[in-house]
């Protein structure tokens, strides 16, 4: 009885994501953790509101609250008020969750295990930053240091993490922009000890954190581990009793893997060699060495420019500087200056390639070497742990790209590590997604699953019959097949 050409469509609001989210929130059992901490039933709406925007639309409080009022039909499925929500009840929210980080993420950790059937046989520890746009003087948490994205003009702060080779974080903390690599390893191993594994999982590390003092610490505790080797064995022989293992990667590039034979220490060392590294090393080499030169020629010019640095202490005060500036080159270059000692000039300035020191270096590209405590009775297997530290990475990866974790823009360092906070939350949601697809063969990157997910939408269809009264529904789309 309804009148075709009074039809109408008003309300249409983005849904399919926010509705995955929110099932996996309550997969996750989230809310339980929030009531025994004292969340009220509007303050559980608010952490689900929030931290499901934060996935599916990470970005500012206000522009959040403004997404969640015109864009998102997520307060329908949360059942918070559209009228309460704006940016200051989401940087109270914000602050609320992060007062109990660890509860929740030690919940997660054991919720996730059991949703997916997870033993925590290896464990991977990585360190990465983002950094603060604004100076940040008054914090104590914004420091300068090592950048990752190669900011060196932006203070920085650290986010530390352990994570399974699902990629689901077992253990989170964040630090000070000047946190050393090799630090605080300690206390994060301590933490392990909450998973109730009666079997400690193997540790896997990266070069930058495996320090003498890190890896025997590690092993008074009782764990394994397994990481690169800070140095570059030299005087070693390889072991005659194990073959040689060739193998070819995912990414379609060949290694080849050698025991050396038993150190003076209890570990066992792997020799890797790969022909990828070899030519990324290879043109880094060829690179900084022309850089070297062309200081080197620029020093050399001055020599009969009038005007031009000549004296003996400067030239080798900008000698010195080029030397400290490319300082993985210098050290295979033979410098010679000619000096008029009368004068206490330089005259003439001359340098050539050590051959020796050149062909250690070529021989050495691409070949680094795999320490581990374990018993390495395969190479292959010791290879294939380690290269479970790409999960780390990719990890990081979608905090910073997908979760959009940088830069931050927070004055105050509370209000900083609730962001960083919210932004982990998220990154549980989406990880359950992901590891629920990837197990059907789907490997998507979360933007794309955002992507098609948005393609459903929510939408008010109204219109009048024959009566003049009005008949309305608000439906979901048909979802499409993807």
């Amino acid at each position: 009885m309804v009148d075709i050409d009074t039809i109408g469509h008003k309300d249409v609001k983005e849904v399919g994501c926010e509705w995955m989210c929110y099932n996996t929130w309550q997969k996750l059992k989230i809310d339980g953790v929030l009531q025994r901490n004292g969340f009220t039933e509007s303050e559980i709406q608010l952490a689900q509101t929030q931290v499901i925007c934060r996935a599916v639309y990470p970005a500012s409080e206000l522009a959040t609250s403004k997404w969640i009022k015109e864009n998102s039909a997520i307060c329908e499925l949360t059942g918070f008020p559209l009228d309460k929500m704006n940016k200051d009840r989401l940087y109270r929210g914000a602050t609320k969750l992060h007062a109990i980080k660890e509860d929740l993420e030690q919940h997660l950790s054991l919720r996730t295990n059991e949703l997916f059937d997870i033993e925590d046989k290896i464990m991977l520890y990585d360190l990465t930053n983002t950094y603060f746009e604004g100076e940040k003087r008054n914090s104590s948490l914004a420091k300068f240091g090592r950048s990752k994205e190669k900011r060196s003009d932006s203070r920085l702060v650290v986010l530390a993490l352990v994570v399974n080779i699902y990629e689901f974080i077992k253990y989170s903390s964040m630090h000070e922009g000047n946190f050393a690599d090799s630090a605080g390893l300690e206390k994060v191993i301590d933490q392990l000890d909450y998973t109730k594994n009666t079997n400690k999982p193997i540790v896997v590390i990266d070069a930058g954190i495996a320090t003498e003092t890190n890896l025997q610490m590690i092993r008074s505790k009782g764990y394994q581990y397994l990481c690169v080797s800070r140095k570059k064995l030299t005087d070693y022989e390889i072991d005659k009793s194990r073959l040689s293992v060739l193998m070819e990667t995912k990414s379609k590039y060949n290694i080849i893997l050698k025991k050396v034979a038993d150190q003076s220490d209890r570990d066992y060392f792997l020799e890797l060699t790969s022909n990828k590294e070899a030519l990324k090393e290879q043109g880094m080499k060829d690179q900084f060495e022309l850089r070297f030169e062309e200081e080197l020629k620029k020093i050399k010019a001055c020599l009969s420019k009038k005007g031009g640095t000549k004296k003996v202490d400067k030239v080798h005060q900008r000698i010195g500087r080029a030397k400290q500036k490319y300082s993985s080159v210098h050290n295979r270059y033979d410098i010679k200056t000619t000096n008029d000692e009368k004068r206490k000039q330089v005259v003439k300035l001359t340098w050539k390639k050590n051959i020796n020191k050149e062909q250690q270096k070529l021989e050495g590209l691409g070949r680094y070497f795999l320490r581990t405590s374990m018993d390495m009775v395969d190479e292959v297997v010791v290879w294939n742990v380690y290269n479970t530290i790409r999960e780390v990475e990719s990890t990081f990866r979608t905090l910073k790209t997908d979760l959009d974790l940088r830069p931050i823009y927070h004055k105050n360092d509370d209000a900083t590590l609730a962001h960083l906070n919210l932004g982990l939350l998220a990154y549980w949601l989406a990880n359950t997604i992901r590891c629920q697809l990837k197990s059907n063969g789907i490997r998507h990157s979360w933007k794309e699953i955002i992507r098609i997910g948005n393609t459903q939408k929510v939408v008010t269809t109204r219109g009048f019959n024959k009566a003049s009264e009005e008949i309305k529904v608000r439906k979901c789309s048909q979802p499409t097949a993807k």
